[in-house]
């Protein structure tokens, strides 16, 4: 357990770091990769990322057995926030360091863990997620992709979407249908399926923004190995639950230290444009000032406290919070938000923030599927009928 004096001796020690090597090379890095950038300078954060795993700056929760520090809560969020609050580019191994990592040393095998763990570590390999499909977005136990056994291997049909990133991974995890005639959340299995083979097929999907993050992909007769599921078959809805808890962890307070930086520069940005005089609009920027505060709370409190929905109650917070934050960017930069900087889709910072927060409440789980999660499973109230 750390205690004040090591946790201040850390905080330190991460400023000094980030301090000394956001310099030089890495400099022109920061700030790059935020909400609907995630495709500038792809390549340099991989990079970037790189660096910190040469010094020993990914992987800070994971048990020292398996290459990572073991570091404590207290200190994992103290380096979230002085990342974010060192304006440190956005990362490009989170799929692998923080969601599948910590799934694999729960319940991968020996042989999967020495395969994989190394590489997800030194950023040598990507990783994206293969959950949703065009009819199972947030309802994740009605997917279609089958899986079935063949001469030692998995043979995977289907189609996902909105797979972050898969154009640039090298692997992908997947949750299929391998128990013929199942329904809902039994009968999935949670197979780990390499991506450069025939089988696959990855189309980019452009956004509002104009950047291509999401993917769809299609699995015809795509291949992995018997070896490659996590978990036994018919386990996949633990795996994948498991997984999405992880989802829910420490890195949530990076996030909430990047919307507090987006909120500082808005109201400077209101106050040297002149429209923070305008008494109506100062009001929404206190009040939205606020509301960042009990959502920085309450996020904490979800980290320390085993509270129930918790986490679907801090998605549907910051997901509106965040939207909102978006729109309210749009009145600070007035008429001239309508109109873009160059003859291309030239999009400025705020403008981005505000297209690509149109859908953070509906990627991760949408408004409608949290409230369904907190009302039924929480507050014990009647299912919602399903056709």
């Amino acid at each position: 357990m750390s205690t004040a004096t090591d946790d201040a001796a850390f905080r330190e020690e991460v400023r000094t770091w980030l301090a000394e090597n956001l310099t030089g090379k890495w400099a022109h890095l920061k700030g790059v990769g935020g909400t609907g950038s995630g495709e500038d300078a792809y390549d340099e954060r991989l990079a970037w990322n790189r660096h910190l795993a040469e010094h020993g700056w990914t992987c800070l929760g994971w048990p020292t057995e398996h290459g990572g520090r073991g570091l404590s809560l207290a200190q994992q969020a103290i380096f979230y926030e002085e990342y974010a609050r060192a304006d440190a580019p956005e990362t490009v191994n989170h799929l692998g360091e923080k969601l599948l990592g910590p799934t694999l040393i729960e319940f991968g095998t020996e042989e999967q863990k020495a395969r994989f763990l190394p590489k997800i570590l030194n950023v040598e390999e990507q990783w994206c997620q293969g959950y949703s499909e065009p009819g199972a977005g947030s309802d994740l136990a009605a997917v279609s992709t089958k899986g079935v056994l063949d001469n030692g291997e998995w043979v995977v049909d289907g189609q996902k979407v909105w797979t972050s990133w898969a154009q640039k991974s090298d692997w992908v995890f997947v949750i299929a249908r391998t128990e013929p005639g199942s329904s809902r959340h039994h009968g999935l299995s949670f197979l780990l399926v390499p991506l450069d083979q025939d089988g696959i097929e990855i189309r980019p999907i452009e956004q509002l923004t104009g950047g291509v993050e999401f993917n769809e992909v299609w699995f015809s007769g795509a291949r992995t190995d018997e070896s490659m599921i996590l978990g036994e078959p018919g386990d996949g809805w633990k795996v994948a639950m498991a997984l999405l808890g992880f989802e829910r962890g420490v890195s949530v307070l990076g996030q909430q230290v990047g919307f507090e930086r987006e909120l500082n520069d808005l109201i400077e940005l209101a106050r040297s444009n002149g429209s923070l005089d305008d008494p109506v609009l100062r009001d929404r920027l206190a009040q939205h000032s606020a509301e960042f505060e009990v959502m920085r709370v309450n996020a904490i409190r979800s980290l320390t406290e085993a509270t129930p929905g918790a986490d679907n109650v801090a998605k549907l917070v910051w997901a509106n919070w965040h939207r909102r934050l978006g729109e309210l960017a749009m009145e600070v930069c007035g008429s001239g938000a309508l109109v873009t900087n160059g003859e291309m889709y030239d999009l400025t910072r705020w403008q981005n923030l505000y297209l690509f927060s149109r859908a953070d409440t509906l990627y991760g789980g949408s408004d409608e599927v949290q409230r369904n999660i907190i009302s039924e499973r929480v507050l014990g109230l009647p299912r919602e009928a399903r056709g």
